[in-house]
């Protein structure tokens, strides 16, 4: 038996809650994640886990067991990496989930750079509005925005992310254009929902010390980001997308600017990691380079004033 290699299967086991899953993320078979939980728990001669026809839990043995096993493999890899890094730049596969609208505007169009910098890691990129289980599905990292719900994860602030209240030039010349958030009720909007939830997000404006917000009702509400810039620039109804966006679809003529001196309040930009997790040398430069590319997007940061071309 591979004894660090049932360590680690024991590991995911109780952080996913499942062996299927904690299987499914370490990309083995069950049969073989069962056996080596099986062969620890006889080389041990304890039980680590009560398992059911429905749900596995700890015993108390096992979560004992677990805290020494979280320490024990992130002092190895800690020690592989610090010897491999002398002779090595980081390597291998890392998982990443970030927002699609980010993905396809920001970060895709700089992974050039990434890889001519670290040409031996693997990046899978998932892109999704949804926050995904980062442990259950075995994601090193995840760009998130929004305030943080999970404490149990390890966050790192990389900037704020600012929107902008626009519509099409075909929409503006039938419907006119708003002037204060107050003029909305009489005009179509485009609605946000949170994939996870199914609530309309809330229009929020700020103006000075003043802060407006409400709810608006719309006759289309989406959850992609893509498709609901797409119905803005469709001439659909007035929307609020991030400033990046707004940016270059007025530089198309696409999208134009309306109530200029009332914009969104930004949100937090995160990256997140799970603090059980040993902060490896591919996922460090990863959250390194983000850190670095939204710190030098004037988008992102807003430094460059949007303006109507």
């Amino acid at each position: 038996m591979n004894k660090l290699q049932a360590m680690e299967v024991f590991v995911r086991v109780v952080e996913s809650g499942g062996i299927t899953r904690a299987a499914d993320s370490l990309r083995l078979p069950k049969a073989t994640a069962t056996t080596l939980i099986q062969k620890l728990e006889a080389a041990l001669g304890v039980k680590l886990l009560n398992r059911t026809t429905r749900q596995i839990s700890v015993t108390p043995d096992g979560a004992a067991y677990y805290e020494r096993c979280v320490a024990i493999l992130a002092a190895v890899r800690e020690t592989e990496e610090s010897l491999a890094q002398r002779h090595a730049t980081p390597s291998g596969q890392l998982r990443v989930n970030v927002p699609t609208l980010i993905a396809r505007s920001v970060i895709v169009p700089a992974l050039p750079g990434f890889f001519e910098r670290y040409p031996e890691i693997e990046l899978e990129l998932g892109c999704s509005e949804r926050r995904a289980d980062l442990i259950e599905e075995g994601i090193d990292c995840a760009l998130w925005t929004g305030e943080l719900e999970d404490s149990s994860l390890v966050a790192r602030r990389i900037g704020e992310l600012y929107f902008a209240t626009c519509a099409a030039p075909s929409y503006l010349a039938r419907h006119g254009t708003p002037r204060h958030p107050d003029e909305l009720t009489q005009h179509r909007c485009i609605n946000h929902f949170l994939p996870r939830t199914g609530k309309i997000v809330d229009w929020v404006f700020a103006k000075g010390s003043q802060r407006i917000q409400v709810s608006l009702e719309g006759h289309i509400a989406l959850d992609d980001e893509n498709s609901y810039v797409a119905a803005a620039e469709a001439g659909l109804g007035i929307a609020q997308i991030p400033a990046f966006v707004l940016k270059d679809a007025m530089e198309r003529g696409s999208l134009e600017l309306v109530m200029a001196d009332w914009f969104p309040e930004p949100v937090p930009l995160n990256l997140v990691y799970p603090q059980n997790r040993h902060l490896s040398g591919k996922i460090r430069v990863f959250v390194d380079w983000i850190a670095e590319l939204f710190g030098e997007h004037d988008g992102i940061q807003l430094r460059s004033t949007l303006r109507r071309p």
